[in-house]
């Protein structure tokens, strides 16, 4: 009886105890705790029910000794808790990951078994692995937060998956090695590139310019969101966790071997794959373009742009003039497939030749006459007439008329031929001069009003220069207010110059 005594004594209420299953019911669980009355305990603070078992002993916390109904008062779920609580705190700390099993779902969120029963935000769980039945998954958390006065923690699984994709990150890339090759899940395309998975959440730079040898506009030409596909590791930075990936890098560089492929003189057939203003780009390979440059295009026509002779997707002979295997350049030229018209062309042609060819073209500066197919010579401006001052070459000359002119000069390496039309006849101005003595007074026909003077036509096609301070006009007058073209008038020689081929004239007395 005494020992008895001594046993009760050291019951409290609020202790916690241990006790031994002698039945139990649906809705009850009975346990002795050697007290003079059992306890009773409701079976929804049990969690695995279905372990359950008469003769279990179990740890329990002594609410009460005696409720109304005499029986003592018991509790499985607040035991629980104290003893979960004391464990967390002793061995786990905020950011800390640790696994739990989700028992329901509650208003915002989920109630989570760790030992305690810990909450759950929605916006920290993966919605997708929490659809469905829910209660009974046990995954991995991240402890975002412990709160020792109100003993409540908070989860995060977005957090644990974030952890772990971290990790695995860390492992995968401690394993890579330049020029490794591996598998990778395209994820995204851009205008510079594709980012390709290679594994761990890794994503790596696949840039456009190492997809392909050849050409390549864009990266949905080569790769599409989803595929899988090989890669080469190009290079990394294992701190930032950046990574360079090439397709191209896995296949022999074709310009290895280039000028074996395409000696210097050689005539080859390509693609023409792109058209600039400067040239055409003609692919001969899968990763080899040459350049045909707009100057190589023709010996004799001079083409604005490329494409008024090539188009895109044309198929072309070409002769390779040049390679720079350094710059991955390779020079091509369509005219060398001709023969050069301007070659020989000094034995042709001479000084002092007379030829008769059609205008093909009329400038500012002058006439080109062509002497036969892709050879033109040019008549400038000054070598038009000996006497007439022509203001512009189509005032004598029309487009298409067929003219004689002489060779005045022959440069086959500028591709030059100078023509003259005045050279035809002599030089008239010995003549002239000895004609047109200074002080002789002649009659003569306005043809053009400067604001300098007029030019007065003497005889036919010869012109004199009649200033404005030789004119019988006032201060106050202008030249154009009293003359006009076409008006005849009375004029004095004051000189003649044979070698600038120049008279001045006078109206004064």
């Amino acid at each position: 009886m005494v020992e008895y005594e001594k046993s009760i004594t050291r019951l409290e209420e609020g202790g916690i105890v241990k006790g031994k299953i002698i039945d139990i019911t649906s809705t009850e669980v009975i346990v002795d705790i050697g007290y003079k009355s059992e306890g009773v305990i409701p079976i929804s603070e049990f969690r695995s029910r279905e372990n359950l078992k008469v003769g279990d002993e179990i740890d329990v916390l002594l609410e009460s000794k005696e409720n109304d109904d005499g029986m003592v008062v018991l509790s499985k779920e607040k035991v629980e808790r104290a003893l979960g609580w004391d464990r967390i705190v002793k061995s786990q700390k905020e950011g800390d990951l640790i696994e739990g099993k989700v028992i329901k779902k509650v208003r915002g969120g989920y109630m989570v078994e760790v030992g305690i029963e810990a909450f759950l935000p929605a916006s920290q769980a993966v919605l997708r692995e929490m659809d469905g039945p829910g209660a009974g998954q046990v995954f991995e958390f991240k402890i975002l937060k412990i709160n020792k006065i109100r003993k409540n923690v908070v989860l995060s699984r977005k957090g644990a998956l974030y952890h772990k994709r971290e990790e695995e990150k860390k492992k995968v890339i401690q394993t890579l090695e330049k020029g490794q090759i591996m598998k990778g899940l395209v994820k995204n395309i851009t205008d510079f590139g594709a980012f390709v998975d290679i594994g761990g959440g890794i994503i790596g730079l696949l840039h456009i310019a190492d997809m392909s040898w050849g050409r390549v506009n864009h990266p949905s030409e080569i790769v599409a969101v989803g595929d899988e596909i090989e890669v080469m590791v190009l290079n990394f930075n294992k701190e930032e966790m950046k990574i360079s990936l090439g397709i191209r890098q896995k296949t022999k560089d074709p310009w290895e071997k280039v000028e074996e492929k395409y000696p210097v003189g050689n005539k080859v057939t390509g693609k023409v794959v792109n058209i600039a203003p400067y040239g055409a780009f003609v692919e001969l390979e899968k990763g080899i373009e040459g350049l045909v440059h707009i100057s190589e295009l023709s010996w004799t026509k001079k083409y604005s742009s490329p494409s008024e002779l090539l188009a895109i997707g044309d198929r072309v002979e070409v002769m390779v003039l040049a390679i720079d295997k350094q710059g991955r350049k390779i020079s091509l030229g369509l005219k060398q497939l001709e023969q050069d018209p301007w070659k020989g062309i000094e034995d042709r042609y001479t000084v002092g030749q007379k030829i008769k060819g059609k205008i093909r073209h009329i400038t500012d500066y002058g006439a080109f006459i062509q002497l036969e197919e892709g050879i033109d010579g040019l008549v400038h401006v000054s070598d038009l007439s000996w006497t007439k001052k022509v203001a512009h070459p189509r005032d004598v000359l029309k487009k298409g008329d067929k003219t004689e002119a002489m060779i005045l000069s022959v440069d086959g390496v500028n591709r030059r031929i100078a023509l003259g039309i005045k050279q035809l006849t002599g030089d008239p101005w010995d003549d002239i001069q000895s004609r047109l003595i200074p002080g002789t007074v002649m009659k003569g026909k306005v043809v053009k009003i400067t604001n300098f003077g007029m030019f007065i036509e003497i005889e036919k096609d010869l012109e004199g220069l009649l200033h404005i301070s030789e004119t019988a006009i006032g201060p106050e007058e202008k030249l154009e207010e009293k003359y006009k073209t076409g008006d005849e008038i009375e004029v004095k020689i004051l000189r003649v110059d044979g070698v600038q081929k120049k008279i001045a004239l006078s109206m004064k007395a």
